[in-house]
């Protein structure tokens, strides 16, 4: 099944787990230790991410790694950006509006 790269920043678990591999490429072990939770569940996460194409697992022995793939952010940060966008320009009109009525009193 192939998921969407808004359904991993859905879940604080996922995020937390981007935010860790995004300095440093860690095996499952490792990425584990961070989280009171059990090592399957972790592993269910690690899936999720892989699926949407923000993670890359590599096996290295018998560890397995995982690796950030930041271009799939992309695609959450282009969205975002247009709403950026609006809201800033909203905000501006908002500003001078209070301005000019500020001046006129």
């Amino acid at each position: 099944m192939r998921r969407d790269v808004f359904q991993a920043i859905a879940d604080p678990t996922r995020r937390e787990i981007i935010n860790l591999i995004a300095h440093n490429t860690l095996n499952l072990n490792a990425i584990a230790e961070n989280f009171d939770m059990s090592r399957p569940a972790i592993s269910q996460h690690i899936k999720v991410l892989t699926e949407c194409g923000l993670v890359e697992v590599t096996q290295q022995g018998r560890d397995r790694y995982c690796n950030i793939q930041f271009q799939k952010l992309a695609e959450v940060s282009k969205w975002v950006e247009q709403y950026r966008t609006f809201w800033t320009s909203k905000l501006d009109a908002l500003e001078t509006h209070l301005s000019k009525d500020t001046k006129s009193k």
